[in-house]
């Protein structure tokens, strides 16, 4: 079933604010082996200017991942998640994500878009700080993938 049209355009309602600590910016540049001091040490990170340690450039992932699970979860949207398949993440910084900042995140549903057989969603995340000033947007991709009836392809093809 494909996915429903009249949800661009569609905004969510704000998560709950998220307080960035440093052991989570620690943790998260851990696991995928960044080893800038800036994001390890708030001695470093105020040597650059910065008030605390600030996080990795994905780092925002860990919290937009509630925003998104907003529309993955609308059952009139109609995603079967069991065939999504992530296909790209991008972002465009206001600031970096620094401890201590409170963030809250909103998501708009920016795009959809079918090719065959297969539906394609764009969201935009905006994350903003306790002010409401916008700290990063956060694009994702999400590939909806068809069934071999509506892909042609696989065993069933030929039927």
């Amino acid at each position: 079933m494909p996915l429903n049209q009249s949800f661009v355009g569609r905004t969510y309602p704000p998560t709950p604010p998220y307080t960035v600590g440093r052991e989570k910016i620690r943790e998260f540049a851990a696991a995928i082996g960044a080893s800038d001091p800036a994001y390890l040490s708030p001695e470093a990170a105020r040597a650059l200017g910065h008030p605390d340690v600030i996080a990795p450039p994905t780092f925002p992932v860990a919290l937009t991942m509630a925003a998104g699970g907003q529309v993955i979860d609308d059952p009139l949207l109609g995603i079967d998640f069991t065939r999504v398949v992530h296909g790209e993440q991008r972002f465009h910084y206001a600031r970096p994500v620094r401890a201590g900042d409170q963030l809250t995140c909103v998501c708009v549903v920016e795009e959809i878009t079918s090719r065959a057989g297969n539906d394609f969603l764009t969201t935009r995340t905006d994350v903003s700080d306790v002010d409401g000033a916008l700290v990063v947007t956060v694009w994702s991709k999400l590939v909806v993938r068809g069934t071999n009836e509506t892909t042609k392809e696989g065993p069933d093809a030929s039927r």
